[in-house]
């Protein structure tokens, strides 16, 4: 898939763990881990507020476009 999740990188920059961005935004950690190894076909618009509000950043700092070679 062209859309990349950068939120591995965004955690490791605020010190935080999966499990505590899970506990901090209401989302399960099943569905997080989904998301951040890129295997979500789709994001809701709330669940991308949340985790930008949580992580203080922009919704370009957590998704990228690579395109396929």
């Amino acid at each position: 898939m062209a859309i990349v999740v950068k939120l591995d990188d965004l955690l490791h920059a605020k010190r935080m763990t999966l499990t505590d961005l899970s506990d901090r935004i209401g989302i399960t950690l099943a569905n997080l881990s989904i998301l951040k190894t890129g295997k979500a076909k789709a994001m809701r618009f709330s669940t991308l507020e949340a985790i930008c509000t949580e992580l203080d950043c922009q919704p370009g700092d957590l998704l990228a476009f690579e395109a396929d070679s």
